[in-house]
């Protein structure tokens, strides 16, 4: 029987081959695509990251990314011959991503660029690079919208773009669905480019304004997706660092203590204290006394604010599990163990807690702050590519090396928090952290006050959804 296959495989190299030579000359021709290309990738790839790209052709992506290894696979001698010349510093090999052997070794980000429509079996080619993967590599996959087709082929028809036999014609759901049975899964999704051409201001309004809007950007040219691989992370206890920023909460401290149950390996309670008036330092001390066979700390807060609480204690931690338990008690403590043990079986990477699915206490959140967070949920839904229903619920857990990631790269956003949850939110999005939500009950205070002003912190948290939206939707 003919090996249809084979003969497939044979036209793609020959094809790819006999292109090789004039690829520069298509790059320039198309140089805008190219470039908005290349912006969208450094977004999702820090610099000094180690990068395999599959199908990397001339190596032009994969220099400019900067990566500190570079690795790049073709199954076009020609293309890699060029490759190699130009870029003497990267590595490339000639080998069939639908057959390639792991060599022993795993990276931080695998990137198929605009590749998944020549593959005879995406599904294998899926398969065959777990072998690079580690519970924290990212894998993107860039691909044209279906719905470009018939412009595509009229630029091949006239010459405007480089011609390429495209077999797969997938929507962001087949590609969900192939991730999904290699073991993978989908931590977020974008758009881009809706205006391929450039036309000075206009092109810059079009793709940057109007791609992100709902429905718009479903008309984009590229389509992103970043996924994780499933089932890598190691089974075991994890120790487990809870930190409760507290301001005029006396009466919470000895409570909070009675209620946070007993898991992981190990437990450690950071009381971060922050100038209170009503003896709530004095109660801390007291507590720490009393209660002899727990873990528990004292932090003086030197700033201000529930951001900068956070931040401190955190910087304190030993566990490898960091949370966050609000003093006011409103999310009890007892559901702590669910958000454990969501991110202990890698369900999530990083844990927030909503309280807008289940009905609430009587008094425990005013009618204009419910508005208020529905608004913000939508926001930054959009904003993160990922669904978030709850923004401001103050229970947030992500593993410390996550957090020291999202630290390592703050600069990007910058200090800009004062409460602390969206610094957490743009963060683990920036690092293409999987966001989950788990919903708790939502409690009325017991004891104090709130220290949450609605207009005034209300328009700061507009500042920041604003400016997270000219950081993130580029």
């Amino acid at each position: 029987m003919k090996d249809t296959n084979a003969d497939k495989k044979g036209q793609i190299t020959l094809q790819f081959d006999t292109l090789a030579p004039d690829r520069l000359k298509w790059k320039k021709r198309n140089w805008f695509y190219y470039q908005e290309q290349l912006r969208h990738f450094r977004f999702l790839i820090p610099e000094g990251a180690s990068v395999l790209e599959a199908g990397c052709g001339t190596g032009d992506l994969l220099n400019s990314l900067r990566a500190g290894r570079g690795v790049g696979i073709d199954i076009s001698p020609e293309m890699l011959r060029i490759a190699a010349q130009q870029y003497p510093h990267l590595e490339f090999r000639q080998a069939d991503v639908e057959q390639i052997e792991g060599w022993g070794e795993t990276f931080d980000f695998i990137v198929l660029s605009d590749v998944i429509g020549l593959l005879s079996d995406i599904q294998e080619a899926l398969d065959r690079l777990r072998p690079f993967c580690r519970p924290d590599t990212r894998v993107i996959i860039s691909f044209h919208n279906f719905l470009w087709e018939p412009v595509l082929k009229f630029g091949e028809i006239t010459g405007l773009k480089m011609p390429q036999q495209c077999h797969n014609r997938l929507s962001s759901a087949d590609i969900v669905n192939l991730l999904i049975l290699s073991g993978y899964e989908a931590v977020k999704s974008d758009y881009s480019l809706l205006l391929p051409l450039y036309i000075p201001l206009l092109s810059a309004f079009i793709n940057r304004v109007i791609a992100h809007l709902p429905v718009f950007s479903r008309f984009c040219l590229s389509q992103y997706i970043v996924a994780r691989p499933l089932g890598l992370r190691e089974k075991r206890d994890y120790s487990v660092t809870i930190v409760v920023p507290c301001r005029n909460e006396k009466d919470n401290i000895e409570p909070a203590v009675r209620r946070i149950p007993e898991f992981g390996a190990r437990q450690e309670i950071l009381f971060v204290e922050g100038g209170s008036s009503d003896g709530t330092r004095h109660e801390i001390e007291h507590v720490i006394e009393k209660y002899p066979g727990k873990d528990i700390r004292l932090i003086v807060q030197d700033g201000r604010g529930k951001g900068d609480a956070v931040r401190k204690g955190f910087s304190c931690a030993t566990g490898d599990i960091l949370m966050i338990l609000d003093a006011d008690l409103t999310m009890q403590p007892e559901y702590l163990p669910k958000f454990y043990s969501c991110l202990a079986n890698d369900r999530g990477e990083f844990i927030n807690g909503c309280r807008l699915v289940y009905p609430m206490e009587k008094e425990a959140m005013r009618f204009l702050n419910m508005l208020g967070n529905k608004f913000f949920s939508s926001v930054f839904t959009w904003l993160l590519n990922q669904r978030i229903k709850d923004t401001l619920c103050g229970t947030k857990v992500l593993s410390r090396e996550n957090y020291e990631k999202i630290v390592a790269n703050r600069g990007y956003f910058g200090d800009f928090d004062p409460f602390g949850d969206f610094d957490l939110l743009f963060g683990a999005s920036k690092q293409n952290l999987k966001i989950i939500e788990i919903p708790i009950r939502y409690r009325a205070r017991e004891y104090g006050e709130t220290q949450i002003s609605r207009f005034r912190h209300g328009l700061l948290l507009l500042r920041m959804a604003f400016f997270a939206m000219h950081k993130l939707k580029r």
